[in-house]
């Protein structure tokens, strides 16, 4: 599959008719809301995890030395933790630029912290995608993130703004936590 997914989003039309609909953000989407929302929530997903698996081209990193970003994979069992925002159809047309290297939209069932669920959307790049990058340790995935960087800004801000974030939301991941603890030490070697 292209990582270009413009024209395949466009043609999802579960949510057709809607005057709203939830979306989940478990990445860049908890700390950068570049787009108008009606409510925004800290949500979850089942069965979902983090992984830093994804190539981008377009953001942290270039076509001829992409970054490393976040995407989700199936894990049973697993609780993705994210925020949660209620957007109109209309918002689609940014997401869908925004998220064009690579990431399909998901329906998937999306619980609130407070409580309650609601059948929403989710943003999910997946290993068939020209981008997916895949598995890696958390060192090497570290070692990546600390040589790239995009007409978005440095690889290692989207890192640290992502630990940051999930961080104020009160939620630990491991994965996560791990890559930025290897990044720091690439940093600041200790002698």
């Amino acid at each position: 599959m292209t990582a270009d997914t413009i024209a395949i989003n466009q043609q999802m039309d579960q949510f057709d008719g809607h005057h709203s609909v939830w979306l989940f953000g478990y990445g860049s989407l908890i700390y950068k809301a570049d787009f108008p929302y009606l409510e925004r929530r800290p949500a979850s997903i089942a069965n979902w995890t983090r992984r830093f698996w994804q190539g981008s081209h377009d953001h942290r990193g270039t076509p001829e030395a992409p970054g490393r970003v976040v995407t989700i994979i199936e894990e049973p069992g697993a609780v993705c933790h994210g925020m949660a925002y209620l957007i109109t159809p209309e918002v689609f047309a940014h997401l869908d630029h925004r998220e064009k290297n690579g990431y399909l939209r998901l329906a998937i069932p999306i619980a609130f912290e407070d409580g309650g669920s609601v059948e929403g959307l989710v943003y999910i790049a997946t290993p068939d995608n020209t981008a997916f990058l895949g598995e890696a340790s958390e060192q090497e995935i570290a070692r990546h993130i600390a040589r790239s960087a995009g007409p978005s800004g440095p690889n290692s801000d989207y890192l640290n703004h992502l630990a940051n974030a999930l961080r104020e939301l009160g939620r630990h991941d491991q994965h996560v936590f791990e890559i930025e603890r290897h990044l720091a030490a690439l940093k600041n070697p200790q002698p």
